[in-house]
């Protein structure tokens, strides 16, 4: 059957959610802090007392199986959750699901070493370290069939060497995950390779770390291999399996990214509805102005779509258990996002005019970021490539000089099949 009802008992678990991330956790966007900056003891002293409490309320890391210390929620729960903690920058962290460690950690668990799991994969469960997913470089951004760093093997050692560009917080990262090229000779899926690379290994160097838009802080690197030693088995996976050791990881993490924008999207509509029904010009309030009224419809209507969208994507996860099964819908998620958060962050800069283009509001940071999310995991054509490539293998062509729903030819089908009948009720009458 279909509802679109919450189970009761979860929905307690969220209005918990709800109050605990309005009154404790978006506070904490003002301070001034990096969320990922687990060295910093201002940022700890404020964000670790509520990790306890969601430790107590049995809510953190619900993305991981109980065996990690997590729920095992379904991807329809962690929506309905993460929709809440998208609100706000520390929402994930708070709630030990934030992007890249929730990914990696995933990839940790499925092919790291037990030694490999105990040095990095708990302390990266509980947040007592970060990581970082070295993956996109300056040539080739987010193909890897164009990549060029390389890692050869030297005896018992990787040996890497080439640039990585925008390897988010590397600069507080205790470890690597990198993909380089390992086999430039095989076929373009199976050149690549993923290994650990701890942060201390000499030779990593740090050409530049960005910010993004109005981002402060600089986070985002722009690393150079210098003949960066690893051991052998610092390999994730088989040797030529980076493509499939990346997809542990990049499925869940669209979706994930899809929950929280949610999140920051309704808080946009939020602000753009108090605003209009606050401000006054030309003698009424902007609410009662027609095209004001349009932005407000629009906007609450392509939530709503792009929501139910996403809600439906992680019903099919939870279904087939199995993200290729998915990918169209994914994609398809994923290629939406960035126009939805960027038309409705747009729409609420502009009813609030001036004041929406400074830093004083979240708008033109928000605008920013919907680009941003258009070319991270993927640009958004080669999203909407693959869902047009998925929905076309539920279609076939045809070898007929007319399409198959040429009318003449169906009135003449239908004449052929029913002809008799009407000409008898036509006599009747």
């Amino acid at each position: 059957m279909w509802s679109f009802e919450t189970d009761p008992d979860y929905q307690k678990k969220l209005d918990w959610v709800i109050r605990f991330v309005k009154d404790e956790v978006e506070p904490l966007d003002y301070l001034g802090v990096q969320s990922y900056d687990v060295k910093n003891e201002k940022r700890n002293k404020a964000v670790k007392p509520l990790q306890a409490e969601v430790r107590r309320q049995g809510l953190w890391a619900c993305h991981l199986g109980p065996e990690l210390g997590g729920q095992g929620y379904g991807q329809v729960k962690l929506g309905l959750l993460n929709e809440i903690l998208g609100r706000s920058h520390f929402g994930p962290i708070v709630f030990g699901c934030q992007a890249p460690d929730s990914g990696n950690a995933e990839i940790l668990a499925h092919y790291g070493t037990p030694a490999q799991k105990k040095k990095y994969l708990q302390p990266l469960l509980d947040n007592e370290i970060v990581s970082c997913f070295s993956m996109t470089e300056p040539q080739g951004g987010a193909d890897p069939k164009v990549f060029t760093c390389r890692a050869e093997l030297d005896g018992d050692e990787w040996v890497i060497n080439g640039e990585k560009w925008f390897s988010s917080h590397a600069h507080l990262a205790s470890f690597l995950i990198v993909m380089a090229v390992t086999d430039p000779q095989a076929p373009p899926y199976r050149r690549l390779s993923q290994f650990i690379v701890p942060a201390e290994t000499p030779g990593i160097e740090m050409i530049r770390n960005m910010p993004v838009g109005y981002h402060s802080k600089p986070g985002h690197a722009y690393l150079r291999y210098n003949n960066v030693r690893i051991p052998k088995d610092h390999m994730l996976g088989n040797r030529g399996d980076g493509f499939v050791v990346a997809q542990t990881r990049l499925g869940g993490g669209r979706i994930h990214h899809a929950m929280r924008t949610i999140g920051q999207v309704k808080k946009s509509f939020d602000m753009m509805c108090e605003r209009v029904l606050s401000r006054e010009t030309q003698g009424s309030l902007l609410a009662d102005k027609q095209m004001v009224q349009e932005k407000i419809a629009d906007s609450w209507m392509e939530i709503e779509q792009f929501r139910l969208l996403v809600l439906q994507t992680a019903w099919k996860i939870d279904k087939h258990k199995d993200y290729m099964k998915v990918r169209k819908d994914i994609s398809a998620v994923k290629a939406l996002m960035p126009k939805i958060f960027h038309d409705v962050a747009a729409r609420a800069l502009h009813l609030h005019g001036s004041l929406g283009v400074t830093p004083d509001m979240p708008f033109a940071e928000q605008v920013i970021e919907s680009f941003h999310m258009g070319l991270a995991d993927g640009p958004t054509e080669v999203h909407k490539v693959t869902v047009a490539r998925q929905v076309l293998r539920d279609y076939h062509g045809t070898n007929q000089l007319f399409p198959t729903q040429y009318i003449p030819h169906l009135r003449d089908a239908a004449i052929a099949k029913l002809g008799d009948l009407i000409e008898r009720e036509v006599a009747a009458a």
